[in-house]
Formats: structure tokens, sequence, C-alpha cells
């Protein structure tokens, strides 16, 4: 089947680092953005098999630029996964209504995060 390729946006430097580190000990391709038009020319030259999106970006967050990939054909059936300091009451159905197919909390957990990215990459829509 191939390696799994996942595009992660991301402004920080430090999370970046961590979650890139994380998913290439899992052997996934990984390549890196720091904002959402970035990501959006990034997807005009290669697909993902998963997006790994900040939802507290600079310029457009993460919420409004994953309603623009799924309103957009050529990358409506990417699955999203929102990675998010905002943990508030709320936020995780917030993801979910913008089109996200799962949510996972910064400080990273690690054994979380992984298992989070390997299920939404076999099962995208929760089924």
């Amino acid at each position: 089947m191939g390696v799994k390729r996942i595009l992660l946006i991301e402004d920080n430097a430090v999370n970046r680092r961590l979650a890139q580190f994380l998913l290439k000990s899992q052997g996934y391709e990984v390549w890196e953005v720091t904002s959402a038009p970035e990501a959006f020319a990034a997807l005009k030259e290669r697909r993902p098999d998963l997006i790994l999106m900040d939802i507290q970006l600079p310029g457009m967050d993460g919420l409004t630029a994953t309603k623009q990939l799924k309103e957009d054909p050529a990358t409506r059936d990417i699955p999203v996964l929102a990675v998010t300091s905002y943990a508030m009451k709320g936020d995780e159905a917030k993801a979910f209504e913008a089109g996200c197919s799962g949510y996972v909390t910064k400080p990273i957990d690690k054994k979380l995060f992984l298992e989070t990215v390997a299920k939404v990459l076999t099962d995208p829509k929760g089924t």
C-alpha cells in the first residue's frame, strides 16, 4: 500500500519538530508548512493521505482553512486531524463541524497522538 503521506500545518517550530519526529518514527512521509496559504499552495503540488491542522494559525485559522479544503472537490476527501491547544468545552465539536475527522490537544500526548493519526488514516469517517 505504500508509505502514508502527511501534510503538517503548524506555525510553532517546537511543535512542528515534535510532530515530525513522532510521525517519521512510525514510517510516515511528512512535509510541513507554517500557514494556510502555504498549505493550499503545497496541495496543488502534492496530495497527502492526511492533513494535520493546527487550529491557531497566523492569518487564516485552521478551522477556516479546513472548511475551505472541504468545499474544494480536489481536497474534500483528504482527512484533516485538528491538533490544537484549544481544549475548552465545545472546541472539539467546532473542529468536527468544520470538517475535521479527529481532534488532538496540545501538549501532545505521544501515544494518543500516534494512535489518533493511525485511526484517522485507517478510518477517516470514523465508522
